[in-house]
């Protein structure tokens, strides 16, 4: 796997893993004074975990 892929794999990883706490603990996310709402947490677990799962998969 190329340092830029490790690298990658990685951030999406993290991402997918803070989501999905702000998920399950019910952390609010206010940006700017615009409310995040929660279904967008879903939505950034569904794209950040397959970004993650394409890059782990192209590593093998």
């Amino acid at each position: 796997m190329k340092p830029f892929s490790k690298v990658a794999a990685l951030v999406f990883g993290l991402i997918t893993i803070l989501h999905l706490a702000r998920l399950f603990y019910g952390w609010g996310a206010v940006i700017g004074g615009w409310v995040v709402p929660m279904w967008l947490s879903w939505v950034a677990v569904l794209l950040a975990g397959l970004l993650f799962w394409g890059l782990r998969r192209e590593s093998k």
